[in-house]
């Protein structure tokens, strides 16, 4: 696959062109999980600025996934130790990531930026094993997706979900550890830079002392005790005094707001527009720098700051579209999305298994640093395996519903059926429909209408003029399209 240099020079000023049927895709293959033909329709001719608005309004208004039953069970609602509860843990998991991968479907920006932050505060659920800590862990995520960034890292760091992962139940204040002083530095806020010392991560673990107190371990929210903090003096960022937890977080904005801000959005840069930020042949630093500034001037809200990079010039840039690698999450959503074929939650289970058969296993992120993305996705075995689930996929489908296929391919074409005579036309409006820039050249171009046109080559209704998508077998073209298509390079970039 082609390596996309990041030469968008575009700036952070708004941009102002009615939006075109691909930069509309663009908008809503990047800020949720795509959409249907008749959502991006809509869009055609509005005004970016203004539908950003809209939507990012809409996404700080979505609820959240209400609570389980078992939110706040304890041990005591569980078998006793002597039977065996793992059913019924598998069980309560799996419901669990179908509730959140159907709301990542439903609640476009809000979760697809609460699955962004998964991937930044990163927390393992095969190490802490709880499900009430999950619940609470992914209802944090949800309820600061686009919220204050400085309560978000406040809350993150108390759920038992962290505190567990990142041994902060282990804290002691006559025996510090340092593992969530340091992530908290390194990954959360300011990166891998001189921002920081290794006695600021020393000081800062005594700060954070006392978190201690964990009951019946893996079932009972975490406590501070007291008498475990350290309450000696400490200096952090050359402040000093009897600091804990809050202060941590009160010196660490205050001291450090600029870096925090430039790190931020330098994330927020790469997963939303380009995962190169650093070529020296666009202007991305200065998109960033222009971020920054917003999100500091906000007192780090992040809805402002998404907002800005959505609606400006620098993202509807065309050298921004088509160069991010889909995850297997979008690989698979998107679909759903694009297609609006009906779905049901055994198509999802189906999704978030091959999602894990391709190394993204939701609430399990590879380690602390979070799935690295991008190319990363695309060694030689994942990519069989995208091309192989994805197929069956697709023939799944086909088999609960061929009728379907033919709608999609009437909607794609933007047609009536019955005059929807010209097969190339209908091809290349499928193949414009699910990759987000059309297939490379015209060679293509033309294999991908090949295949679409197979079924009915023999019959001459090209050569009278007579085929059109109410044939008894245009839907099984639409379909052969479709397998044609998930097998190709331009199918896995977003």
């Amino acid at each position: 696959m082609e390596y996309f240099v990041n030469c968008n020079t575009a700036p952070l000023t708004a941009y102002t062109v009615p939006l075109d049927k691909t930069k509309a895709a663009h908008l809503y293959r990047r800020l949720g999980f795509s959409a249907s033909v008749q959502t991006i329709d809509a869009a055609i001719g509005q005004n970016a600025s203004t539908l950003v608005d809209n939507l990012v309004a809409q996404a700080l208004a979505a609820p959240d996934i209400p609570a389980p039953v078992w939110a706040d069970w304890n041990r005591d609602n569980y078998p006793p130790e002597s039977e065996d509860a793992r059913p019924i843990f598998r069980s309560q998991i799996n419901e669990w990531r179908l509730a959140y991968t159907n709301a990542l479907l439903d609640n476009g920006l809000k979760d697809r930026m609460s699955f962004f932050w998964s991937n930044h505060f990163v927390t393992e659920y095969e190490v802490y094993e709880s499900n009430p800590f999950l619940y609470y862990y992914t209802n944090c995520l949800q309820r600061n997706a686009l919220g204050n960034f400085r309560t978000f890292v406040s809350e993150i760091g108390l759920t038992d979900a962290m505190l567990f992962y990142l041994d902060g139940v282990f804290n002691n204040g006559n025996n510090p550890n340092e593992n969530y002083g340091r992530e908290l530095y390194e990954l959360f806020t300011l990166g891998d830079g001189p921002s920081y010392t290794e006695q600021d991560i020393i000081e800062t673990a005594r700060a954070l002392t006392g978190y201690v107190d964990r009951g019946d371990v893996r079932w009972t929210p975490v406590a501070f005790n007291p008498e475990r903090h350290d309450s000696g003096s400490k200096t952090i960022f050359g402040r000093t005094g009897n600091w804990g937890y809050d202060d941590v977080i009160n010196i660490l904005f205050e001291e450090r707001s600029n870096e925090i801000a430039a790190f931020i959005c330098r994330k927020l840069y790469e997963f939303f527009v380009h995962p190169d930020s650093k070529d020296a042949t666009g202007n991305a630093e200065a998109i960033i720098s222009g971020m920054a500034a917003t999100f500091v001037a906000n007192n780090f809200e992040i809805a402002p700051v998404v907002g800005q990079l959505l609606k400006s010039a620098h993202f509807f840039d065309d050298t921004a579209v088509g160069v991010i690698i889909k995850s297997p999450y979008d690989i698979y959503l998107n679909f759903v999305k694009e297609t609006d074929f009906t779905y049901s939650n055994d198509t999802l289970d189906s999704a978030i298994d091959n999602c894990s058969l391709l190394s993204q296993t939701l609430f399990n992120p590879v380690d602390v640093a979070g799935w690295q993305r991008d190319r990363s996705w695309i060694n030689t075995n994942f990519m069989i395996g995208r091309w192989l689930t994805m197929e069956m996929f697709v023939q799944d489908y086909w088999n609960n519903d061929q009728e379907q296929f033919r709608t999609f391919g009437i909607e794609a074409t933007g047609a009536n059926g019955a005059t929807t005579n010209d097969p190339d036309e209908v091809a290349r409006a499928i193949i414009d429909k699910i990759t987000p820039k059309g297939l490379l050249t015209e060679i293509d171009y033309g294999a991908a209408i090949d295949v679409f046109k197979e079924p009915y080559e023999s019959d001459m209704v090209y050569q009278n003029n007579s085929w059109n998508m109410m044939l008894q077998n245009a839907d099984s073209q639409v379909y052969l399209l479709l397998l044609h298509l998930v097998r190709q390079p331009e199918f896995q970039l977003k």
